[in-house]
């Protein structure tokens, strides 16, 4: 570990990913919006909301953890994401591996089954991520393993 602080805890990391949830949802709500008024099939509508969804988590997370090792929310929480060397960003692949859950909203695509679909398929990575933080040491999850080994640590 690079010496800055400890490994995140479950309770931060949560609140950290509810900011970022409400910044790219509202972003998300907009888009869905704008899509329902100019389109006038909910199938398109959908697809596409379920695409641009998935690349906006995708891209918020990825770029910002990449560029910065943060995002709005775990700077709020004062938490930084560490690529496997424990001491740089990770990088813009090792960013969205460890976010790659977040794109199972595509799943929305499918029609009539994907709604549940990709809920089932979010809430079965929440409970990896949940009892892998709080059963390794290192407090990493799948994820965080997926990625070659990053790590979300304590800054403050």
């Amino acid at each position: 570990m690079s010496g800055v602080g400890q490994p995140g805890n479950l309770g931060e990391r949560f609140l950290a990913r509810l900011i970022d949830g409400l910044i790219v949802g509202v972003v998300s709500l907009v888009v869905g919006f704008v899509l329902a008024v100019v389109s006038d099939s909910w199938f398109l509508t959908g697809f596409l909301a379920a695409v641009i969804n998935a690349a906006l988590y995708l891209g918020y997370f990825g770029y910002l953890e990449s560029s910065r090792g943060q995002t709005i929310g775990k700077q709020a929480m004062k938490l930084k994401v560490f690529g496997p060397d424990r001491v740089s960003n990770p990088t813009l692949e090792q960013a969205i591996r460890r976010n790659i859950y977040m794109a199972f909203g595509v799943l929305r695509i499918i029609p009539f089954i994907g709604g549940v679909l990709s809920g089932l398929a979010g809430l079965a990575a929440v409970i990896v991520i949940v009892v892998n933080i709080n059963s390794d040491p290192q407090r990493q999850h799948w994820f965080d393993k997926f990625a070659g080994g990053t790590q979300v640590i304590k800054i403050g």
